[in-house]
């Protein structure tokens, strides 16, 4: 089902035998508010495991760990010449919703990708305004602009959900249809329909579901530089630009590159997807490994501890390998 991703029977026995593996088991155990850890290396899952009462087969909010998501269905496009590419402006994309800023007709395809358009960020100061919003796109297009297009980078789920609405007038079809079409199918699944907007465009950037193993999946793509199961599914170059970083996050201070957040653990280079609550897809190219967490999405005590325990716990598997 999942391609080059093999799940081996013996996957306990393998913990057993790398102490990395064993105590990152023993640790994910005492994060409260953790549903999955699965490790994958060299293409096999090596470490598999379910708490409070998942499994394999129970789908997670992957939360903003979408975006790295809605960056490959970007990619793809561009390849396929559906959009003209990064440097094309969104103007002709939103003609009726730009207001008279010009400013805002400057703002690219890369600056929406790489959080850096200029527009006010949709942040939790807004955020519940703009999803009770009759019209969630004129809603982002109407925030003033911050800063000059591809200058500064502030975090925006607004940023990409134009990303959505320009993939549904680009390919002619939803978001979620053009994702199974172009990236599950080719890795061996199929992706549940998600939250669509007041004008049924998919949320783009927050609130997608997959299992833990679709999300392994998905990251031993990248880690193969978009080729699964011998097929070229996401261009290579492309897989290259999005892990160049192009700005750095005024919150976490993490660098920030295609929809993919990019730091050191361990001394190791290691680029990921994440998602409020600890959903996460570490991939650490020097050791052909994949990390994937799924965790309770909702706020709640002990969040920000949690978050701290899985980076901790990733940097201490990366030095037991």
């Amino acid at each position: 089902m999942l391609g080059m991703v093999r799940c081996g029977l013996a996957v306990l026995g393998l913990a057993a035998a790398n102490p990395g593996l064993e105590e990152a088991a023993r640790t994910a155990q005492g994060l409260p508010r953790l549903y999955s850890l699965l490790v994958s290396r060299r293409g096999e899952i090596v470490l598999e495991r379910y708490y409070r009462g998942t499994r394999a087969t129970t789908p997670a909010n992957i939360k903003s760990a979408s975006k790295s998501v809605i960056s490959a269905l970007v990619g793809i496009a561009i390849e396929r010449k559906l959009i003209p590419g990064v440097n094309a402006s969104i103007a002709p994309y939103f003609k009726e919703m730009l207001g008279a800023d010009p400013a805002k007709s400057k703002v690219t395809i890369e600056d929406l990708l790489s959080m850096r358009s200029g527009l006010e960020p949709i942040t939790n100061r807004n955020y519940g305004a703009w999803v009770l919003s009759p019209n969630w796109v004129g809603y982002i297009l109407r925030r003033p602009m911050n800063s000059p297009p591809g200058q500064t980078m502030r975090y925006s789920t607004g940023n990409s959900h134009l990303l959505s609405a320009i993939l549904t007038k680009a390919t002619g079809e939803s978001t979620w249809a053009f994702a199974n079409e172009v990236l599950a199918k080719p890795l061996g699944f199929t992706l549940s329909p998600w939250m669509r907007d007041p004008q049924g465009i998919f949320f783009g950037g927050n609130e997608m579901v997959m299992t833990p193993r679709q999300m392994v999946a998905f990251g031993e793509l990248y880690l193969r530089r978009g080729r699964a199961g011998g097929k070229q599914v996401v261009p290579e170059a492309w897989v290259d630009a999005s892990l160049v970083p192009r700005g750095r996050s005024d919150y976490s201070d993490q660098l920030y590159g295609y929809g993919w957040w990019i730091r050191e653990l361990a001394g190791r280079q290691v680029y990921y997807a994440w998602g409020y609550g600890g959903q996460f897809i570490f991939i650490v190219p020097d050791l052909e490994m994949v990390v994937v967490t799924t965790s309770v999405p909702t706020p709640g005590p002990q969040r920000r501890e949690q978050l701290q325990g899985i980076y901790e716990m990733v940097e201490r598997l990366i030095e037991g390998q």
